[in-house]
Formats: structure tokens, sequence, C-alpha cells
């Protein structure tokens, strides 16, 4: 296993969004996605871990090619077609909305010898914050850049950016206003 200092997660991307506001949240994910595949991009080439953290939609004896599938039954599969895991990514199943609570990530992370988060995915108010809350109680250093995360409503995104900032020191500058190798050298 590969020591890196930075890792890539994306929370709950894979996802039918079969639920109340699952259209809305589709809707403001299709932009988010093309945003988060250049990203995704990028960290592969400088040899970053990539992380997905993924709800398990009361799937719990599936495994990820599986969960895959059926996700891709649902309105969300243009979503999934985007930014679908590859082989080398890793891939971590949730049990509730944030991606280190009842999971192996927190190993994983410190086997991985990661101290930098880089968090995207959906939705912004929920997952995302929930995940941030806890990687700076476990004193990460966090970038979540605006245009690669998404939520039901432009409202609950842009307050989940302001509580992200202001209370856990998250840095949420968008993609393309960063270089990836000086994003965390302070």
């Amino acid at each position: 296993m590969q020591q890196q200092e930075t890792a890539l997660v994306i929370i709950d991307m894979i996802n039918k969004l079969d639920f109340s506001g699952g259209e809305d949240l589709l809707e403001n994910s299709l932009p988010m996605s093309e945003n988060l595949q250049g990203l995704k991009k990028e960290i592969k080439e400088e040899g970053y871990p990539v992380i997905y953290v993924n709800d398990n939609f009361g799937l719990w004896q599936d495994n990820v090619s599986d969960l895959i599938d059926e996700c891709k039954e649902g309105p969300g599969e243009p979503l999934i077609e985007k930014i679908l895991p590859d082989e080398d990514d890793y891939f971590i199943i949730k049990p509730k909305h944030s991606g280190f609570f009842g999971t192996q990530l927190g190993i994983l992370l410190n086997q991985l010898g990661v101290k930098n988060l880089i968090l995207t995915g959906i939705a912004g108010d929920i997952c995302v914050l929930f995940t941030a809350n806890d990687a700076y109680m476990r004193e990460y250093n966090l970038w979540v850049p605006s245009d690669c995360i998404a939520s039901e409503s432009e409202e609950g995104n842009s307050s989940a950016l302001s509580i992200m900032e202001r209370s856990l020191s998250v840095d949420t500058r968008e993609s393309n206003q960063v270089v990836l190798k000086e994003i965390f050298s302070y």
C-alpha cells in the first residue's frame, strides 16, 4: 500500500436518487460531476488515492458491483455513469451520514498515511458536511472544492459551505482555483 499524504474522498455519488428531493439533487449534481471528473483525473495523475464512501441503501449483503448495478436502475444512473470507480479506487460502504461513522475509513487513511482530505460528492449539506465534521475532529487538513459538491438546494449547499469554512477551517475554493500540489502546503 503506497503511502500518500493526500486522498480524494467521493461521497455518495453512486446513488439511485429515488427519494423525495432526488430530482433536485440530480439536477444540481450533473454540472458538478464534470468538475469532479476533472479533479479525479488530476488526483490520479498525481498518484493520490481515490476513496469512494457510499451509502448502502439497505443493501447490506451486496458487493460493490451489485450496489452499483442496483443504483443504476434508478434516476441517478446518468450521474453514476460519469463518476464510476476505477479498479484501483477504494470503495467503503457507510451505514449513516458520515464517512467515518461505523466504517473502516479511519483505518484505511491511517494505513495510507493520509493527513489531507479532499471531500467531494453529495449531498453537500448532509453527508459531505457530516464527513467534514468528523474529519475535522480527527485533525485532518480539509479541502472541499465548492464546485465539486451539490445539495438538493443551492441555499443548503451554500449554508453547508459556510459552516465548513467558519467552524471547521475548511478551504472551499473551487477546483480550478488551486494548484493541487500546493493546496495543503502550509
